[in-house]
């Protein structure tokens, strides 16, 4: 069993009041599949960036909200394996993930890459909860899906607060700045992203959820421990 680095921590223990989502780990993905290397749905982080997520938590409660994450370490064996998927005919998710464009315009795009920054566990997608939190409804393997890009209330009904889209929606609405993106969607990305850059985390301009820690602790290394507790023994 490979063990985690020195560096690397469990966000909840760090702060176990940030919610957890971890969707990689379950079947409700653009792949339609647990990702390879997610052994269990917890998030792992390098300690610099889960205590800049901490304060921006202990900021954000007092305003009713509440941070959940989505995507935290990610292993290279996971990145890989959207690489192979980028290449397959496997269109399950499409109608929900990827509605307006074709597979093969995926890695082009840039929405799939060979490796990633989460990789090196500096890399974090999140969004906020209204709190107390609503339950999450699980997503149901063979449900009918809805695109991401559909108004709230019509997509997959995420307990977060309304971003305009869902997350891991490989559309243009995704851009952090993207003009139709208006009234309370726009004022939530405000939010969030304010919350994140006080802390000294960076944004990405093509997706609203996904933030980054500048002075990373490990950068150009690509990790491949698994996501289970038994890498921290």
């Amino acid at each position: 069993m490979k063990q985690a680095p020195d560096g690397f921590v469990r966000l909840r223990d760090v702060d176990s009041s940030i919610l957890e989502d971890v969707r990689y780990a379950t079947p409700h993905n653009f792949t339609g599949d647990p990702v390879p290397g997610y052994d269990e749905p917890m998030c792992v982080l390098t300690r610099p960036l889960a205590e800049a997520l901490h304060r921006a938590q202990q900021q954000l409660v007092p305003e009713g909200y509440s941070l959940k994450v989505y995507d935290c370490y990610r292993p290279q064996q996971a990145d890989d394996r959207f690489v192979e998927w980028a290449q397959n005919d496997d269109h399950r998710m499409k109608d929900e993930f990827y509605p307006g464009l074709a597979k093969s315009e995926l890695y082009s795009a840039g929405y799939i890459a060979e490796n990633s920054g989460h990789s090196r566990g500096s890399s974090v997608d999140l969004t906020l909860v209204r709190l107390p939190a609503a339950p999450q409804r699980p997503y149901v393997p063979g449900e009918p899906l809805h695109p991401c890009t559909d108004p709230v209330g019509e997509r997959f009904p995420d307990n977060g607060v309304d971003m305009g889209t869902g997350f891991d929606c490989f559309d243009d609405r995704a851009h952090t700045d993207d003009p139709r993106i208006t009234g309370e969607a726009r004022a939530n990305r405000d939010v969030l992203r304010d919350a994140m850059t006080s802390v000294g985390l960076q944004g990405y301009s093509g997706e609203w959820w996904h933030f980054n820690l500048p002075d990373e602790p490990f950068p150009g290394e690509y990790f491949d421990f698994p996501v289970n507790s038994a890498a921290f023994r």
